[in-house]
């Protein structure tokens, strides 16, 4: 693909209805446009003009993953389901939204117990948009950054960008996360996420992020975001990028350490020229950039692919950080991976990589009970064996537990194993954390 494409000065984004309208429309044909219309009304979307001239090579887009990453992709509903929404259309908007509403509840539309275990609470009152699953660290929320500049097909946290206000989680108000802190200072670590923060303006963002400053147990904040690679130009040349590099000075400045969480998917994102220098933006302000994305079919199961992404990375002055394995939510049927072939990718890629690249750690999987590595296949007595670890954990003394579970080519996420001596996993032996005030 050529760098030198048209770069948008204008941040525009495009709707369902919108994106029709479009000249890309025309690149594809007549059945993936029944594709598109049956998948959106289940599953969000959203581009904008800079990922479609960049990041997707229209010549051959049945099979470029950037298209398949920004785009639904027929699989993505089962066939049952694609019939039902067919169907649903024809008979008119109550039956549409009736099939809509049945097929998302059926997506597990908030894996891992995020909306009962994770909400604290705050003088009997549960805490709208924060998460406190582990004991240093907590999420937050902010309800003007629960959109992106565009949307991944594979996004586990989809149900933040449909309609249905019921699976949304968002923080209204910013002083309350800071009271709720003053009473645990054992958070040492916050999370801003979304949706995509960046999606903010800056003054937005800082009225959330300023109060944190003042609470000292506050050693480190994190930004979870996409925007280095779907609008690189929201640190240099939107209206207030300067404002929010100012920002994220403001923090570094006040001693804690600022981490970047950009999230990436292929090497390809990394390509065009703006992206290079939104990444020296964002490191002249002293804040560390890390990168972490899932592992997903179609797009990048690969070891090729991680190689370079994870060498691409430290080119850039980035840190590999994760490779995680597509949460239990929404399409994931059609990007799942097994375990199995998952360890193999991240093993082999991690092989042909220098040692500052090797601080990717992977294949993990964001479970109830906390973050588990796939560590290895072990045989023994002619047996095989899945080595895991409690990479972090609900229950905090669990954290670095190794355990074993029986092999498995297809099982593609903890609740498909069995423990391998067919006692308990570990912590499946312990009260889940619950934070509370």
């Amino acid at each position: 693909m050529s760098q030198d494409r048209a770069i948008p000065t204008k941040f525009r984004a495009y709707t369902p209805a919108q994106f029709k309208d479009t000249k890309y429309w025309k690149h594809l044909d007549q059945n993936y446009h029944k594709t598109f219309e049956n998948t959106v009304e289940v599953l969000p979307f959203r581009v904008n003009d800079y990922v479609l001239e960049n990041l997707i090579d229209w010549s051959q887009w049945q099979d470029d993953p950037m298209f398949k990453l920004l785009f639904p992709q027929k699989g993505m509903l089962t066939q049952e389901q694609f019939h039902k929404i067919n169907t649903a259309r024809a008979a008119g908007n109550k039956s549409l939204t009736e099939a809509v509403k049945d097929i998302r509840s059926a997506l597990n539309p908030h894996p891992a117990s995020q909306t009962t275990q994770n909400i604290p609470l705050l003088n009997g009152e549960y805490l709208d948009g924060v998460q406190h699953k582990y004991e240093q660290t907590a999420l937050l929320f902010p309800c003007a950054g629960q959109s992106c500049h565009a949307y991944c097909s594979f996004c586990f946290r989809w149900p933040q960008f449909i309609s249905d206000p019921s699976l949304k989680i968002q923080a209204k108000e910013a002083d309350r996360l800071a009271d709720y802190l003053k009473t645990h200072p054992e958070i040492s670590d916050i999370l801003i996420t979304g949706g995509d923060p960046m999606i903010m303006k800056a003054k937005a963002l800082a009225r959330y992020l300023t109060p944190l400053l003042e609470i000292p147990t506050v050693k480190n904040i994190r930004i979870g975001s996409k925007s280095l690679t779907y609008w690189p130009n929201r640190f240099t040349t939107d209206r207030d990028a300067g404002q929010m590099l100012h920002l994220f000075e403001k923090i570094v400045n006040s001693g804690r350490h600022l981490s970047f969480m950009a999230h990436l998917n292929h090497w390809r994102e990394l390509m065009p020229q703006p992206v290079e220098k939104a990444i020296q933006a964002v490191c002249s302000t002293g804040a560390i950039i890390r990168t972490q994305g899932p592992l997903l079919r179609h797009i990048n199961n690969s070891p090729d692919i991680w190689e370079r992404l994870w060498e691409e990375s430290v080119k850039l002055n980035m840190i590999p950080y994760y490779m995680f394995v597509e949460r239990d939510t929404g399409p994931s049927a059609y990007f799942r991976i097994p375990l199995a072939e998952a360890h193999e990718i991240y093993r082999r890629a991690y092989q042909r990589v220098s040692g500052l690249a090797r601080s990717a750690r992977g294949p993990v999987m964001s479970t109830k009970a906390g973050k588990i590595q796939v560590e290895g296949v072990l045989e023994q007595k002619g047996e095989k064996m899945f080595i895991l670890k409690m990479l972090q954990a609900r229950e905090s003394n669990l954290t670095q537990t190794p355990f074993a579970a029986k092999y498995s080519d297809s099982a593609a996420w903890i609740d498909e194993l069995q423990p391998y001596d067919n006692a308990p996993f570990p912590f499946e032996k312990t009260e889940p954390f619950q934070a509370a005030c």
